[in-house]
């Protein structure tokens, strides 16, 4: 990592820098290019004409789709208008949207203390799901990868942020800490990477949208194939996440483009 210098001040020693653990991802087979496409697709929605003065609409917005669609991953799919409406009470969905809603306010701290955001997630997904003794406590075996990860968080890396994204996802959808809910934490944590590594800072994309389109099969073989460590099996799940991201890409156009005819 480069020591940043002060004008006028004493250089330090040089010293060699740390190899990036997540510069190889790129070179698996299909994931630089899916990592380009996606962020395009992205770019692409962080050009539109609402963007300039009503972003926020679209992110509000974003974040109730998000939230439906992340509670469909778990198995509990419900319409989106009576979502809206406050019409629906199941647990599952009650926390998906109270965790995608307070995304924004984990900014700042997600990257310095990702262990006490998780566990805010934790707390805000399973609060009806779980004993309260429970909530925001990573189990033991969760430890050391816990910590890997936490590593990543915090430190710079060389790859997109939409790769990064998808490690987050991965490893806590696939070390599953705190066994309840870990679905819905491991995707607001990817789409909380996303939105402070510069993906789409205006939260506007939909990527749990794009996960639930792609089919909850389809995720789950993705994830069994990151959950292996095997390079293929890893490779297809960065593919799947990019894939997922610019299907979310679309979905927010689309509500930028409903937005726009009112």
């Amino acid at each position: 990592m480069t020591i940043p210098v002060r004008p006028g001040a004493a250089r330090p020693a040089a010293r060699p820098a740390a190899a990036d653990p997540l510069a190889p991802l790129l070179d698996l087979p299909g994931v630089r290019n899916a990592a380009e496409a996606a962020r395009s697709g992205i770019d692409r929605l962080l050009r539109h004409r609402l963007m300039r003065n009503r972003s926020a609409e679209v992110s509000t917005e974003s974040a109730l789709r998000g939230a439906r669609a992340s509670a469909a991953l778990e198995g509990v799919d419900v319409p989106l208008a009576e979502l809206r409406a406050g019409q629906v009470d199941d647990p599952v969905v009650q926390g998906a949207l109270r965790a995608s809603v307070a995304l924004g306010s984990m900014q700042e701290t997600w990257t310095k203390a990702p262990g006490q955001v998780l566990a805010r997630l934790h707390v805000l997904a399973a609060a009806d799901l779980t004993d309260r003794a429970g909530l925001g406590r990573p189990g033991a075996h969760a430890g050391p990868r816990l910590g890997g990860l936490f590593s990543l968080v915090t430190e710079e890396t060389s790859v997109p942020a939409v790769v990064l994204s998808a490690v987050v996802h991965g490893e806590l959808a696939a070390v599953a800490p705190f066994g309840t809910a870990d679905g819905v934490v491991a995707r607001a944590a990817a789409r909380l990477t996303g939105i402070t590594r510069g993906l789409d800072p205006k939260a506007v994309s939909v990527p749990e949208v794009g996960f639930a389109e792609l089919g909850r099969a389809e995720y789950a073989r993705a994830l069994a194939g990151y959950a292996s460590g095997r390079p293929d099996g890893v490779a297809e799940w960065l593919v799947h996440c990019c894939r997922a991201t610019e299907h979310g890409a679309l979905e927010g156009l689309a509500i930028a483009e409903a937005l726009l005819r009112g």
